[in-house]
This record gives C-alpha cells, structure tokens and sequence, in this order.
C-alpha cells in the first residue's frame, strides 16, 4: 500500500515523496536536507527521483541527494543536467511497482513534465490548487493545450502541484466567479486547512473542474464575465490578470 506525503520546503514549495514503508521516490526535491532528514526519521531509503521542469527550486537538492545516494535513478527532462534518466511525452515508468505515464506539458517551461500514475498526478507548476503557472518560456496556447491534456484525465485524479497557492488562487477566481457556490466551499474548507497548518493539497481533478477558472476558459459563463470570445482568448487574458493579483 503506498503512501504519499507532501514535505513543504523553501518558502511554499512541497516535495512529494511516495513510499511503500521502505523505499521512497521524491518529486521534484528544491533542496536535499531537509528530504534526507525526513526519510531517516522514518527509516526510508530514497529509490528514485522524478523532475518536471528545470526550476532551481524543482532541482536544487539534486547534487546533495545523489552524492548522498549514489548510483540515484533521476528521472526528468534531458536538458536538466543531474538527470540521469531523460523521459519525455508517450514514456512509462515503473516505480515502487507503480506505472507512470509521462506527459509533456509545456508552457510554464518548455521542457515541463507530468508524471500520472493512478491516482497520483505529479504536475510541478503547469496546474496549481485552483491555478495555473506563468508563462516563462511557453505560449498561452501551449500552457491552454496542456491544461486540456490534464484536464481530460479521470475524475479520481489527485492533484499533486509543487507550490502552496490555493488560497490566493481561490481569491482571484471569486472575483471572476463570486456566485460559484463550490469556490466558497472550497475557499471555507481549504482556509481551515490552512489555519491547522494543513497542506490543500492534493485536490481531486473533479474539484478543479468546478473551481479553477483557468481550466474552463471554455466556459461561456466566464467568457462572459471576461469579455472575451473563444477559450484561449479568455485563458490569455485570465493568466494576465492572475499575474497583478495580489
């Protein structure tokens, strides 16, 4: 039976660590210490590493945790230089005795990753707690193409991001869907999460379908409220107004 904890590290960064009670696989690990004190409080050896994008805070505890491992399977995109085991869109890779299938999904970066292994869906910064990440290298219209992708997975699908953003995600879509009656209850559950000192994640995909703005840009509702016409004309100028949010 395997299990999954979410390791906050940096400022608002998680590291997702899946374990079968021996052996660990680590997503996107920012910095090493603090996973390697984890996994020896709970007497776990580190067995492989997945990375989505090539972000310091996504891979900056690579050097520490393959000196500390040698021999370390990384898994990630090529151009990430402590990756050892380049994966890209259509490969299948089996960990912990779990298939996982790798999606390309650029647009918060070019070379982002996705790694979904029923129900678990490792998708870094390309979709977030009721978000989506910055264009930094990709186009709207990929980062719009990828969401889809992930969109279309099951229902089941547990949304395992790599940053604590929910709750301003929540306030910027109430002002694009203020009488959506599952963004407040999501907004009631999520800030009391938060108050215990609880991650909100992961969040199931059919909750993101009901709450995340960025992923039904298709929605004539909201383009309505945006005054745009067709779904990556609205999808564009969402990310634009997220960008200002405060």
């Amino acid at each position: 039976m395997l299990q999954l904890e979410a390791l906050p590290v940096l400022e608002d960064n998680y590291i997702w660590v899946l374990h079968d009670g021996r052996e660990a696989l680590a997503v996107d690990p920012g910095v090493a210490e603090p996973l390697l004190a984890w996994l020896a409080r709970r007497h776990l050896s580190l067995g492989a590493v997945l990375i989505t994008h090539h972000h310091a805070d996504h891979t900056g505890g690579l050097p520490g945790l393959c000196a500390a491992v040698p021999g370390l399977p990384v898994f990630g995109p090529s151009a990430v230089a402590p990756v050892n085991r380049p994966v890209g869109e259509g490969a299948c890779v089996t960990l912990l005795g779990q298939p996982f299938q790798v999606l390309a999904v650029p647009g918060h970066t070019l070379d982002h990753l996705a790694y979904w292994g029923a129900p678990w869906l490792f998708c870094g910064d390309t979709l977030f707690g009721a978000g989506c990440g910055r264009l930094f290298e990709g186009t709207a219209a990929q980062l719009w193409d990828s969401l889809q992708r992930l969109r279309a997975l099951p229902d089941g699908t547990l949304v395992c991001c790599a940053h604590e953003y929910t709750l301003t995600n929540l306030r910027f879509a109430l002002t694009v869907e203020p009488d959506n009656p599952a963004l407040h209850a999501r907004w009631a559950l999520d800030a009391a999460r938060r108050e215990r000192g609880e991650p909100t994640l992961p969040a199931t995909l059919a909750q993101e379908r009901m709450t995340n703005p960025f992923l039904r840009s298709d929605d004539p509702a909201i383009q309505t409220t945006v005054g745009e016409n067709g779904p990556l004309a609205v999808f564009t100028r969402l990310r634009e107004r997220r960008n200002a949010f405060r």
